[in-house]
């Protein structure tokens, strides 16, 4: 039995792991090519390729899965199964074809509802009390294969795409490892999706990150908790940007402008959950408040709303500006404390 493992970035990791403990041979593992990241943009290497190395597994890392020398490359490593997560490149009906036993792939997501690129964010943006993942037989199209298996989970409030993504990874390792030997065994036959229940994710942007705080204080909640940790909910305030990383919706307004920053009364902080609404402060939206909970001012570390208003205490009764533009006002006087 020969495996194929394709994937790059750390959700595919328990995966790998899972299917190296349980002895069976995977013959290669097929990552994307070394990035420049950071600040010196020095090449970094996938989280796949990292663990494949230290676990002793050749890696190959094309451009391209659709060069006919890469293609023949993978034909004569003559895999039985073909284990597809989170690789980044959509598949192509001649590397589909190569494995006798197909291309099984780890999906984020309870199919057909949120095919495509952001699974999780989309969960959270929607408001779905529950999410899952499927492991899936995969065709040429975009998650649409049919389904070998499912299982669910239920989302958190405060659950953000960071949290949800590690959890869904592990269960995926875990239903993938239960998964793959019944099919194997020819003891699963594949059920094909519901193409009319069918919903699709976008890839995200930078820009789905900027925050109009017009929109009801539950839609940026959830906007703050699904672009966590990229590309990150942010507003803007004395000229720079300031990611909101953590938050809550109360169903209390105030008669103040949209954006405005306020002093929560203690009777709202009370409909914070315990241990979260320490020193939080509300920002006036289009339908209620967001009690601020964790924020990052641009080159600052995050930190607690608590200590974002000891360091400008003159932020009180200010605006954050939707959209992350630029204020066209003079900026306050320093701040009494850094």
């Amino acid at each position: 039995m020969s495996i194929v493992f394709i994937g790059t970035p750390a959700f595919a990791v328990p995966c790998l792991r899972r299917l190296a403990a349980s002895g069976l041979s995977i013959s290669a593992v097929i990552t994307q090519p070394d990035r420049p990241a950071g600040r010196g943009r020095h090449p970094r290497s996938t989280a796949i390729k990292l663990v494949a190395q230290e676990l002793g597994i050749p890696v190959l890392q094309p451009a391209t899965l659709r060069d006919p020398g890469v293609v023949d490359q993978l034909a004569a490593l003559a895999p039985d199964v073909m284990i597809a997560v989170a690789y980044g490149q959509i598949l192509r009906q001649e590397v589909l074809d190569i494995p006798v036993q197909g291309v099984l792939n780890i999906h984020p997501s309870l199919l057909p509802r949120w095919r495509g690129a952001s699974p999780i964010p989309a969960a959270i943006l929607a408001g779905d009390e529950g999410t899952g993942v499927t492991v899936m037989l995969m065709d040429a199209g975009m998650d649409s294969g049919p389904i070998l298996a499912q299982r669910q989970v239920s989302i958190d409030a405060t659950d953000a795409a960071e949290t949800l993504s590690r959890q869904l990874s592990e269960l995926g390792a875990e239903l993938l490892a239960e998964t793959l030997p019944r099919w194997l065994a020819g003891e699963i036959q594949p059920g094909p999706q519901d193409e009319a229940a069918a919903t699709t994710s976008p890839l995200l942007r930078k820009q789905d990150g900027a925050i109009d705080w017009s929109m009801p204080a539950v839609d940026i909640w959830r906007r703050v908790r699904a672009y966590n940790p990229w590309p990150g909910a942010y507003t803007s305030f004395d000229d720079g940007l300031v990611h909101i990383w953590q938050a809550w919706p109360l169903e209390a307004g105030a008669d103040a402008g949209a954006g405005t920053i306020l002093q929560l009364q203690s009777d709202q902080l009370s409909e914070v959950p315990q241990g979260m609404n320490t020193g939080a402060f509300a920002v006036q939206t289009g339908h209620g408040l967001l009690a601020i909970l964790r924020i990052q001012r641009a080159g600052r570390r995050a930190m607690s709303a608590g200590e974002f208003l000891r360091g400008i205490p003159t932020a009180l009764g200010r605006q954050f500006v939707s959209g992350g533009e630029q204020k066209r006002e003079a900026p306050p006087p320093p701040p009494v404390h850094s």
